[in-house]
């Protein structure tokens, strides 16, 4: 391979290396969900989340309830950086989400990064006794 061709792979891989840890380092994870039953169709929320907030310019500053086309079923803006405060977890109450709506999801969002990619599922069927937990590992309780 020529000079010419081992700077460009070089290159290219430099490249490639900086988009994934630009893209990594700056999600917002979203660690656990509550699901607790407040009634007809009513939900309270409690999500867990991790980020490497690092002041006003840049922290977590929203999560919220999605069904599958993406439509809002509930939205938690969060006013201020939990710099010191890793990981956090924050509430809604009275989430509605309809009857027969069976899956819905956490998404998180950064002031730099917007919305993560990571998007956590939650299945309502599994709920008991009106609650569910469901961690990113998938361990559901």
């Amino acid at each position: 391979m020529s000079m010419f061709g081992k700077c460009k792979v070089l290159l290219v891989g430099v490249l490639a290396q900086g988009i994934l840890n630009t893209a990594v380092a700056g999600d917002v994870s979203i660690l656990r969900a509550d699901f607790q039953s407040a009634g007809s169709e009513s939900w309270a929320v409690n999500v867990t989340l991790q980020h490497n907030d690092e002041g006003w310019d840049h922290y977590a500053d929203n999560w919220r309830v999605v069904d599958a086309q993406g439509n809002i079923l509930g939205d938690r803006v969060l006013f201020h950086p939990h710099v010191n405060e890793q990981p956090f977890t924050r509430g809604i109450n009275r989430v509605q989400i309809p009857a027969g709506l069976t899956n819905v999801y956490i998404e998180a969002h950064d002031k730099v990064h917007g919305w993560s990619e990571m998007r956590l599922q939650v299945d309502l069927n599994k709920a008991k006794s009106g609650h569910i937990r469901v961690n990113a590992l998938g361990v559901n309780e």
